[in-house]
């Protein structure tokens, strides 16, 4: 399976926090499959990080290339392609990192590891 990790889904990985479902942990651990984490994610990470919001993220926003090769995970780069799908998805969801996501996942064909259902409304393939 190639997975999509959403950005709670990357943190919660990282520290082995239990809000993450026993499905989405054996998914991510799982070595058959290859997990992803959008560079959107990273953004999100930092802007949240220097807000004051997540002073856990510390680790990830001075070295994310580091932290996301020590646990295996792949980068997702931003194309042209997932913008204009991404600002032309018709759903009341606002969020702009969720929407990015969202079309990243459907465009790649990647099933997303998210705890938010709103991406059921989104077209996305969630594995929680």
């Amino acid at each position: 399976m190639i997975l999509l990790l959403d950005t709670h889904t990357l943190l919660w990985s990282m520290s082995n926090n239990p809000n993450l479902s026993q499905r989405a942990a054996v998914a991510v651990s799982d070595s058959r499959n290859q997990c992803f984490v959008s560079v959107i994610s990273i953004w999100e990470v930092a802007v949240k990080f220097r807000s004051g919001r997540l002073p856990e993220a510390a680790p990830l926003v001075h070295d994310p290339k580091r932290i996301l090769s020590t646990l295996n995970f792949k980068t997702l780069p931003l194309e042209l392609e997932h913008a204009r799908f991404a600002g032309s998805l018709v759903n009341p969801h606002k969020d702009p990192f969720d929407r990015m996501l969202a079309a990243q996942a459907i465009l790649e064909g990647l099933t997303l590891v998210s705890k938010d259902a709103v991406f059921d409304t989104m077209l996305v393939t969630r594995l929680w």
